[in-house]
């Protein structure tokens, strides 16, 4: 059959031809096989050591190019710094702050196109993908800005005598083992991730992408993908877990989800620290215009907004646990900015539907009290360690809306000076109505007053503090308050009612209504508060604010110690009463005994 259709003379010089191409291609690429394999090994060598200016080298069991498959194939490469280069780069304050090390089973690159580089001097791959790599990045500080270095030239300055361009459509890195070390701390940093993903889109080093500003490593993207990720903090205090990571260079978008901080359990936290205790959950968090070149660099922290939504924020203060004399300084916020100890530069962070509580235990009451925002929506404005940025402007500003106890709404603002050596802060807002009664899980442990009726018609603040005290003005709007005074229960291991104190204060000090009478002007209270060393952030907020509620309800200083000292005369008379009913018991009982005696003589 075959040969029928060959019978002309046309069919049998087609087949012919046909193969002998087919034979002199399979000729040629077994040729090109062989005689590229070492030329390729040359060449790479030489591009990874130029491109470097000899920092770097690479090397290789073998490479290998498969001219009919379009792939080279390079088996167990290791890419290293070559450590007497960069030492003399660090005498010339000229090494970078990143130190790299590869190590890759396996690197395939895919469709490639082996004539143009032999004939063109062009690299054109469609697709690398690195098996089992190994990366390991330690950090250093050596510069805080771009060296001016004696070769200035670009990538492409540095290869264009052996190369016109590279061009790699696709890079792929995927269950990357990575381990980051970083020096720049008082002790060596280490994490570990073993489930990330790396890729890279469009990477091309020619005459025009040299300085082309959008492209990181000359690449059109890279996106970075870390799942699962669970580590300690520096001093061993919280384990935080984030469930997924992902940052793209194009988008200059770092997503965060899942973040989770917890401190140690039980009463492990306070053994080893006397500060407070964080509990924090974030579900989403995203960083916008992020500049990754920058905080690879020179842990630069650059971004034009932080937005977080869903999650909780629980501070816990147990005053047992604290070094008398320890000042909290730290727990103010424009301080504890510092104690990121990172050059940073946000310019607005803004936040969404996240609940707040401060948790205390008070040794008077042997009681915690919470006091609770809820839903907390909020901005914050020019958040920066940046010294350049401080420059211009030295205050940080957050507005915030939020719900307290879950039921009166408040709106809120602060005003932090980020210079001030003595910490400065102003704050102010307003508490819109709600039932009195809903702020007795805070009040009864932290005043040992409890409100049995009450609602809460407005109160509104207006506080100027530093690290020393707080003055400003407070003013509560309310109705129908009763309260009851409370001691604490040694045996009930309770709070109990004092009867006679809380009808006196009910009948004689608590003013029932602010204002008194409709039309009357409101009672408002001047605050002066004086801060302690032991003090937190929170603490100092809330005790401010006390000091002028409770003289607003009529329980000022003078009132409370006349409460005071009428609780001690009325516990005077009452063991006074116990003396006379013993003595009167004990006469009583001497005279059966002289009676009994009569009798029997």
């Amino acid at each position: 059959m075959v040969f029928k259709l060959l019978k002309r003379r046309w069919h049998k010089i087609s087949v012919i031809t046909l193969v002998v191409i087919t034979a002199l291609i399979l000729i040629l690429a077994l040729f090109v096989n062989r005689y590229w394999s070492p030329i390729l090994e040359k060449k790479l060598r030489d591009i990874v050591l130029k491109s470097s200016d000899s920092l770097y080298r690479v090397d290789f069991s073998s490479a290998e190019l498969h001219v009919l498959r379009g792939t080279i194939v390079i088996n167990n490469i290791v890419l290293k710094p070559d450590t007497a280069v960069y030492n003399r780069k660090r005498k010339q304050h000229l090494a970078p702050n990143n130190l790299v090390q590869l190590q890759v089973k396996q690197l395939t690159l895919s469709h490639i196109h082996p004539f143009k580089l032999y004939f063109q001097q062009k690299v054109e791959i469609g697709e690398i993908a690195l098996k089992q790599p190994e990366l390991n990045v330690s950090y250093q500080l050596n510069h805080t800005k771009d060296t001016v270095l004696k070769d200035n030239r670009t990538a492409w300055q540095k290869i264009s005598k052996s190369l016109r361009s590279i061009h790699i459509a696709r890079i792929m890195l995927g269950d990357v083992k990575f381990r980051y070390e970083d020096y720049s701390g008082n002790k060596v940093a280490v994490s570990e991730l073993k489930q990330m993903n790396l890729s890279a889109f469009d990477l091309l080093i020619d005459s025009v992408t040299q300085t082309d500003k959008s492209r990181l490593l000359y690449c059109r993207d890279i996106v970075a993908e870390v799942n699962d990720y669970t580590a300690k903090t520096a001093d061993g205090l919280y384990n935080y877990q984030i469930k997924s990571i992902k940052l793209s260079t194009l988008k200059s978008q770092l997503n965060v989800t899942g973040l989770t901080l917890n401190p140690l359990k039980g009463d492990g936290f306070f053994e080893k620290s006397p500060n407070e205790r964080y509990t924090l959950r974030i579900d989403s968090c995203q960083l916008n215009n992020f500049d990754f070149l920058s905080y690879h660099k020179y842990r630069t922290l650059t971004a034009t907004h932080m937005a977080m939504s869903d999650g909780a924020l629980n501070v816990f203060a147990n005053p047992i646990h604290h070094r008398d004399g320890m000042d909290k300084i730290k727990s103010f916020p424009n301080v504890a900015l510092y104690k990121i100890n990172a050059d940073m530069r946000i310019d607005t962070i803004t936040i969404k539907r996240l609940n707040v509580s401060y948790t205390e235990y008070n040794q008077k009451s042997h009681e915690t009290g919470t006091i609770s925002f809820n839903n907390t929506s909020a901005q914050a404005l020019n958040i920066t360690t940046s010294k350049t940025a401080l420059q211009k402007n030295s205050s940080c500003s957050v507005q915030f809306t939020s719900y307290f106890m879950n039921r009166g709404k408040l709106d809120a603002s602060f005003l932090f000076s980020l210079l001030d050596d003595n910490h400065s802060f102003t704050y102010k807002g307003v508490l819109g109505p709600m039932n009195l009664q809903a702020a007795n899980p805070a009040i009864k442990p932290f005043a040992m007053v409890k409100i049995v009726t009450g609602t809460l018609k407005q109160m509104t603040f207006n506080i100027t503090a530093n690290r020393q005290k707080a003055t400003g003005n407070v003013q509560v709007l309310y109705n129908n308050l009763k309260i009851n005074i409370l001691k604490a229960d040694t045996v009930l291991d309770a709070l109990k009612k004092r009867t006679i104190a809380s009808l006196y204060a009910n009948l004689f000090i608590i003013k029932h209504n602010n204002p008194d009478k409709p039309g009357e002007r409101p009672r408002s209270f001047n605050v002066d508060y004086i801060r302690t060393a032991e003090t937190p952030f929170f603490k100092f907020m809330w005790q401010t604010l006390l000091t002028g509620i409770k003289p607003c309800a009529g329980l000022d200083k003078k009132t409370q110690d006349a409460t005071a000292e009428l609780v001690k005369q009325q516990a005077l008379k009452k063991e006074e009463r116990k003396k006379k009913k013993q003595i009167r018991i004990e006469r009583r009982a001497e005279r059966r005994m002289r009676r009994a005696e009569k009798e029997t003589k």
